[in-house]
């Protein structure tokens, strides 16, 4: 069994990674407005909130919690951003 002292700090840090992702798409959406920008920052918001939550209110397993759910709303999130821009008509 792992240390939760150190399951917290590494999910702190995974935390910390996806929110310096979300605040670069950010920086970009606002020099471009391209919307798929603005779709990966909030992708990588929810995949913090997925990483931050399981350490917040203690939940051993993540994979069978319906915090799950929230990797899942970032992925979809991030599969819609690419077909949409990709389906767009030049």
């Amino acid at each position: 069994m792992i240390d939760p002292l150190i399951l917290g700090f590494f999910g702190g840090a995974l935390t910390l990674g996806f929110l310096v992702a979300a605040a670069f798409f950010l920086k970009f959406w606002r020099r471009s407005r391209d919307p798929l920008f603005l779709t990966f920052a909030v992708a990588f918001v929810l995949l913090a909130a997925n990483q931050a939550a399981p350490v917040i209110f203690n939940i051993p397993r993540e994979d069978q919690s319906t915090v799950y759910l929230l990797r899942l709303a970032g992925f979809a999130l991030i599969i819609l951003a690419i077909l949409r821009k990709n389906l767009q008509k030049p």
